[in-house]
């Protein structure tokens, strides 16, 4: 399982993975809950549950309760962009509850703590490739 962290203020994404013990934490929490960063290795963090995705790649609605799968008639929003004015499709969708099953766990920072995102997570340098021809 993956936490992605974003900071909106800054535009800095970090992908964090959780060990098999912590998982437990996010498991029975719903999107839009809050959650200690403190337990991820972000001290003095509160993040918000914003979404995420399962095994199979699909993503997690707010409007489906429970952690199930369904396939939803959905007009916009997560896993669905409408070409046409008034379009709507069946798509497979799971529930706004955090399971075992859910691999990437989407979060957004409420509360900074006090180091930023780039002190706790420094960017890694690509090694360069020789010049292309």
């Amino acid at each position: 399982m993956k936490l992605v962290v974003s900071d909106p203020k800054t535009g800095r994404t970090v992908q964090i993975d959780i060990p098999e013990e912590k998982r437990t934490l996010i498991v029975g929490k719903r999107i839009g809950q809050e959650i200690a960063g403190d337990d991820f290795g972000l001290a003095g963090y509160t993040l918000k549950l914003t979404g995420g995705s399962d095994d199979s790649g699909f993503p997690m609605k707010s409007t489906i309760s429970g952690a199930r799968k369904i396939r939803s008639l959905v007009s916009a929003g997560p896993g669905f962009n409408p070409k046409r004015k008034g379009q709507r499709k069946k798509k497979m969708l799971r529930g706004d509850t955090y399971s075992l099953e859910v691999t990437q766990v989407n979060s957004s920072v409420l509360k900074p703590g006090a180091q930023s995102l780039d002190q706790l997570f420094p960017k890694e340098e690509k090694p360069e490739e020789g010049e292309k021809k």
